[in-house]
């Protein structure tokens, strides 16, 4: 199960939304229809896939134990976080924001630019967060 923090973070971001297109087992958050963050279990423990760099993932998963290549994802631009306690709210929730950022990134330009009128390139972004 999905820690409630995670959830409401991932759920603050603006305009993301849930959904679960392959069951009740695996949450999808999107924005504008684009999905930001897998959430699953998997091996029995809660996990979520979040977008990264290609390089920064890599150093990640070199960093962390709790990170590896994205499951069941391109592993070039996915990494799968598991939520065992190893790694602090802070580093999770900035590896969500930077994959929020990523998918907002790769909108359409007129859906970006909405986002960001809509919300501010501050909150869009997390700039100085």
């Amino acid at each position: 199960m999905l820690d409630a923090a995670i959830k409401h973070y991932l759920l603050s971001k603006p305009e993301a939304v849930e959904e679960y297109p392959f069951g009740p087992g695996a949450m999808v958050v999107k924005v504008q229809q684009k999905m930001f963050a897998l959430c699953l279990v998997r091996q029995g423990q809660s996990a979520i896939n979040l977008k990264c760099d290609p390089e920064e993932a890599c150093q990640l998963r070199d960093i962390f134990s709790a990170v590896s290549a994205g499951y069941h994802m391109n592993k070039r631009h996915w990494n799968t976080v598991l939520l065992d306690g190893s790694l602090p709210m802070g580093e999770i929730e900035r590896m969500i924001d930077n994959s929020y950022s990523l998918v907002v990134k790769g909108l359409r330009k007129a859906d970006r630019e909405g986002l960001e009128v809509r919300h501010g390139c501050q909150l869009i972004y997390a700039l100085n967060k």
